[in-house]
């Protein structure tokens, strides 16, 4: 499958109806380390994200721009630290992807380019319990994926189910980054919202380009 302006557009549709479908549970994660507010602010960055598709005269030209419109809504509809967050890393992806469509190098610098645009803008490293943790091993397994020869979905899909793991893997951790690290050792023992939605919208991409989860 060709990783095209469709295949973004039903990126951002599938990533919408995803934070939808779990908002509640975005919610309580964020409740038990957190604000409480993670669910619902994705909630609403996402459905103005998904407004503002539906407003286009017509679909854009290149992936990056799709990618652009998300990140510019995202920063302006979205609060806490998610939606700079978030933004950061749709706009650093959208410089390296204006392209009609993305092989599977296009893929690597897409999901490496939104990793740089996180640690960025977050300041986290691995093992801090952050989205960091889920954003980290999606690169890694893109980047042994590609160098394997595998196809861009199939690039795409290594990293969502790498991405599923590392936001698992955040469970025992004691967060020592925002504001979960205010929890110190309690902190443990939950996954951390923001692993959690970066693997559902690492799954979205996915999905949308046709990967086995």
């Amino acid at each position: 499958m060709t990783l095209d302006v469709a295949w973004a557009i039903d990126w951002v549709r599938r990533a919408a109806a995803a934070v939808v479908e779990h908002r509640e549970e975005l919610v309580e994660l964020d409740r038990q380390i957190g604000d409480g507010d993670h669910g619902e602010n994705l909630t609403r960055g996402f459905t103005a994200v998904v407004a503002k598709l539906d407003a286009l005269p017509e679909p854009p030209a290149l992936v990056g721009d799709v990618l652009r419109l998300v990140a510019t809504t995202l920063m302006s509809t979205v609060g806490g630290a998610s939606g700079p967050l978030y933004g950061t890393a749709f706009l650093r992806a959208a410089k390296v992807t204006g392209l009609p469509a993305l092989g599977p190098d296009g893929v690597v610098a897409l999901l490496e380019a939104g990793l740089e645009g996180i640690v960025a803008r977050g300041k986290a490293v691995p093992g801090e319990k952050t989205m960091v943790d889920a954003w980290a091993p999606a690169v890694a397994a893109a980047v042994q994926a590609a160098e394997e020869g595998a196809p861009a979905s199939e690039v795409l899909g290594s990293a969502a189910r790498a991405a599923h793991d590392g936001a698992q893997a955040t469970i025992p951790l004691v967060a020592t980054k925002g504001r979960a690290s205010y929890l110190g050792e309690r902190s443990a023992g939950h996954l951390d919202p923001g692993a959690r939605s970066s693997d559902l919208l690492l799954a979205a991409a996915a999905l949308a380009a046709g990967a086995q989860l």
